[in-house]
């Protein structure tokens, strides 16, 4: 191989890149408006639910359970009727509705134990699922102390003082920026690289590389190279400017470390979107094939769920994936701050299965060419 050879055929995958409007503004999108809208969209917590009250009691503990609910956990209460429920809910209105009948304080106070009903709209996962315990605890907490007549806090035998660390404030916008930067990553090396190879074949000059004297091995390595440096600048630009600078989220370890992780991370997706793109054989089977591979990698990789919470057959089987070694360094060097004593098996692991991707994917891509 020469390496005169690979840098022209690299700078012209680049030049074919400036040339392709759509890439670059997905490219500028994935980096920066998607990563600002992970950041700020809380997924992880409830954040201004919508919630109305039927209040058919009108007394003074009705009054008080009303005005527990405020920012930012959920939205102001709207105090609708009995028969507008059903309506608001089925039209998406309110996530929670919180019925109290009539005669509720009386029948507190005289010792029964009176319901309340609670109307969730399940289809709001996220809110649904932790939304019902905070209602709960908030009417539960504002009956006790109406009994009690005064508010006190709740005394307990056992002082627990909480330390969090590496994230003191439990601040989930941290977590969800930074792991949406380390799954974009993989996301967009796949489809560039594959990109670059389906249009040479929709062009037709796959053809007018194969009659000049490179090889194959030349031809996969130049339309590596050009794509791990765009995704790694990007990335690069969205941790300094976007996470750094715009969000103000602090990163705890090395930025250069982490860009070395990076770049085996990226010589493995790199050939595996070569891979996928000599299976494919045109843009669309493509984009099918991602669908099938990139998703089910990032979801098990253990950015969403830890991996010591998977079934033991799959941990196995995550561990010849790319996406897994990565995110464990990438949250160790931007969370903990971990050094290249800590992350070095991750490193091996990542040098092995690139390797591997590269020869298989190179032995796919001469297949295909002949």
């Amino acid at each position: 191989m020469r390496i005169s050879t690979i840098w022209r055929l690299g700078i012209k995958e680049l030049w074919n890149l400036l040339r392709t409007p759509a890439l670059l503004a997905l490219i500028g999108a994935v980096f920066t408006i998607q990563i600002y809208a992970a950041a700020v969209s809380m997924p992880f917590t409830l954040n201004r639910a919508p919630i109305s009250i039927v209040d058919e009691d009108a007394s003074p503990l009705s009054a008080r359970i009303a005005s527990a609910f405020y920012q930012p956990h959920f939205g102001p209460p709207q105090a609708i009727t009995l028969s507008e429920m059903n309506r608001r809910m089925d039209e998406g209105i309110d996530t929670f509705a919180l019925v109290i009948p009539p005669n509720f304080q009386r029948d507190l106070l005289a010792g029964s134990e009176p319901a309340m009903q609670l109307n969730v709209d399940a289809t709001r996962m996220t809110q649904a699922f932790t939304g019902a315990g905070y209602v709960q605890a908030i009417v539960s907490g504002e009956i006790s102390e109406f009994l009690q007549r005064y508010r006190v806090a709740a005394s307990v035998p056992v002082d627990l003082v909480l330390r969090a660390r590496f994230n003191p404030e439990l601040n989930p916008n941290w977590f969800s920026a930074m792991m949406e930067v380390v799954n974009n990553v993989a996301l967009l090396s796949v489809i560039l690289a594959g990109a670059a190879l389906i249009r040479e074949r929709e062009r037709g000059t796959i053809e007018h590389l194969l009659v000049m004297p490179v090889t194959p091995a030349e031809i996969m390595l130049g339309k590596i190279w050009p794509m791990a440096v765009v995704v790694m600048g990007a990335a690069f630009f969205s941790i300094t400017v976007v996470v750094q600078t715009w969000l103000a989220i602090p990163v705890a370890g090395s930025l250069w470390l982490l860009m070395l992780g990076m770049a085996l991370q990226l010589f493995a997706t790199t050939s595996l979107g070569i891979f996928l793109a000599t299976i494919a054989g045109s843009m669309p089977q493509f984009g099918l094939l991602l669908m099938l591979v990139l998703f089910p990698l990032q979801i098990l990789a253990g950015g969403l769920t830890p991996v010591e919470n998977m079934p033991a057959g799959l941990r196995i089987l995550l561990s010849l994936a790319p996406d897994t070694h990565f995110v464990a360094l990438s949250q160790s060097i931007m969370f903990r701050g971990a050094g290249l004593d800590v992350i070095w098996p991750q490193l091996l692991s990542l040098v092995a299965i690139g390797l591997g991707f590269f020869s298989f994917s190179l032995w796919r891509f001469r297949s295909s060419l002949r």
